[in-house]
């Protein structure tokens, strides 16, 4: 065992004598009260320790004591519907011990000991197991069968396995030759990603059910996006709206340094929420890992890192998981603050030089991939990091470090938000990386012209942003009527496609095979107008159709029977338009 003392306190940042023989991240016990703390360098036997915890109170002298092993997290069943900090201390049972504040030095076992599982084994004694292997599988909540899995490294011949009944997450399940045993959980260093078998390309689409992100700027399940705004924009909105309506087998929602109340909502929300899928509790396929603001900023750093192994770890069971990291920024404040205590050589707007290689080195923790074991999983973890820029500037470090390394940018926009526009994702300057990744699957599960619709559909987009500016110069009746359409038709788009409610029981949440109907509606209006008006049909007698109000009612309409109506509709409307007689 390492002991050393203290030498130097900055802050969270303290400094051990006598720490020859440590290792980098190495975690530490720091004091009397035993303050959980991480080795972030070592030079010659001086030790710098990144501590979790408030400080306060510790004395050049007090003792340090290494536990000679990285930060790991506890992984078995149990996880699911769990509420963690951000070094995966469980707040029920926390609050249970200390009250509604955590006390320095609290400690408390990330997973049930007493509790028994039902465990039915899957293997027999003298087969050939690989690591990532499945043993033997637990019913975890309603919907989740939790998969008890080899640990990576450990291979071998069954010797024994457990019949199947009630067993703790510490009781050894199975037995491998040379005297390995693998138990109901296992443990991992969370700053390293957990090991695949291969990472496969993306095809299949990470449905949200907003229309905006399937139809404008979806991304692939496996990949990574960042959602910037401003203060009020809708971020964590957004991502409770994807927590609840994506389509993915289990979430992880990471609170990092966010406001106390926003994540007090989410704690009382989420439990409440109805699964859409399953109709049982949301919370029965959700991990949430709370680091509020006032909490310690070590911490914050070190809990994007646990969300990304807790959903690893899912998709090592051959899950789609879904991670949310709300918000990426505080997490760069946390290692801005940080760096500045090591003096480090800051840089741009004194974030640590090496910002862009750990934003990297954790989206690229995503993807799809085939996990490792003898059968075929498929598993992905997609992820989702909001951005909030200072002021909304979109320059700023973390927002432009992010863009390089994730393959899908959703604009939150200030202007959109004031006029109640939401989702408020900015068509204009949003984007992904994701279309030829996924048309495939569009086109054969959604219809063959899908992509030709989107596409005419962000062309009027644009064309309104170009003819707004017209407007603003000369007014809106200098236009010629085949533009007046367009700003027409550009206005249905986004008022009647775009804007969607997340408190309506129907337009909360869209079908691929709706979004891309409404669509074709909307645009079937606009051919048939054009046409009108060059037969010398006025502008006023095509809007003045009652056809028209009624696509606006389209999106609060239930789905089958939307579905069922749309493409009749479409021809309705264009028969009708026909039908107009010139003045």
């Amino acid at each position: 065992m390492i002991v050393g003392t203290i030498a130097k306190i900055t802050g969270p940042v303290v400094v051990g004598d006598g720490m020859t023989g440590s290792k980098m991240y190495d975690v530490v016990r720091v004091g009397a009260e035993g303050l959980m703390g991480e080795i972030i360098r070592l030079e010659g036997d001086l030790a710098t320790i990144q501590v979790y915890e408030d400080t306060a109170g510790l004395k050049v002298g007090d003792l340090v004591e290494s536990t000679e092993g990285p930060l790991m997290v506890e992984l078995g069943p149990g996880l699911l519907s769990s509420i963690y900090d951000g070094v995966q201390r469980p707040l029920p049972v926390v609050a249970r011990q200390a009250g509604d504040f955590i006390e320095r030095g609290t400690t408390a076992s990330a997973l049930d000991r007493e509790r028994k599982w039902e465990f039915t084994p899957s293997v027999d004694a003298g087969q050939e197991l690989a690591a990532g292997d499945v043993v033997g599988t637990v019913q975890e909540g309603q919907t989740i069968l939790h998969k008890v899995m080899v640990p990576p490294g450990m291979a071998g011949r069954v010797e024994t396995v457990v019949k199947a009944g009630g067993y703790t997450v510490d009781d050894v399940v199975v037995t491998l030759t040379g005297g390995l045993e693998v138990r109901m959980s296992q443990r991992w260093p969370v700053r390293i990603g957990r090991p695949y078998a291969r990472k496969l390309d993306p095809g299949t689409p990470f449905l949200t059910g907003m229309r905006i992100l399937d139809t404008f700027f979806p991304i692939a399940q496996g990949g990574n996006a960042i959602i910037p705004g401003g203060f009020g924009t809708g971020k964590t909105v957004t991502q409770q709206s994807l927590a609840k309506w994506a389509d993915v087998d289990i979430i992880v929602y990471v609170g990092c340094g966010e406001r106390g109340n926003e994540m007090t909502e989410v704690l009382t929300e989420f439990p409440e929420l109805e699964d859409p899928k399953s109709g049982a509790p949301l919370m029965d396929r959700t991990v949430l890992v709370a680091n509020t603001s006032n909490m310690p900023v070590a911490a914050r750093e070190a809990s994007i890192y646990v969300g990304a192994t807790l959903a690893e770890y899912y998709r090592d069971m051959g899950y789609n998981v879904a991670m949310m990291a709300d918000s990426t920024s505080r997490w760069g404040e946390a290692l801005r603050e940080v760096s500045g205590r090591l003096e480090e050589m800051p840089g741009e707007e004194g974030y640590p030089a090496y910002l862009a290689t750990r934003l990297a080195a954790f989206y690229e923790r995503s993807g799809r991939v085939k996990t490792l074991g003898t059968d075929e999983r498929v598993g992905s973890v997609t992820m989702v990091g909001a951005v909030s820029p200072a002021g909304g500037d979109m320059s700023e470090p973390m927002t432009q470090n992010s863009l390089r390394v994730t393959g899908a940018f959703w604009a939150l926009d200030t202007s959109l938000a004031h006029r109640r526009h939401f989702p408020a994702i900015s068509w204009t300057k949003s984007y992904t990386l994701f279309l030829g990744q996924v048309r495939s699957w569009y086109e054969s599960n959604v219809a063959a012209d899908w992509q030709e619709y989107r596409d005419r559909a962000m062309f009027i987009l644009q064309k309104e942003t170009e003819l707004q500016e017209i407007v603003q110069l000369v007014g809106p009746d200098a236009l010629p009527e085949s533009e007046k359409i367009i700003l027409e038709i550009a206005r249905m788009l986004r008022e009647d496609f775009l804007q969607q409610f997340a408190f309506d029981e129907v337009d909360a949440y869209c079908p691929p095979k709706k979004a891309y109907l409404m669509l074709k509606a909307i645009l079937a209006f606009y051919d048939a107008s054009v046409q009108a008006l060059q037969r010398g049909v006025s502008l006023r007698q095509v809007l003045e159709l009652p056809l028209k109000d009624k696509i606006a009612e389209i999106k609060t309409t239930p789905h089958d029977e939307a579905i069922e109506m749309l493409p009749g509709f479409a021809a309705q409307i264009s028969e009708d338009i026909a039908g107009i007689e010139v003045l």
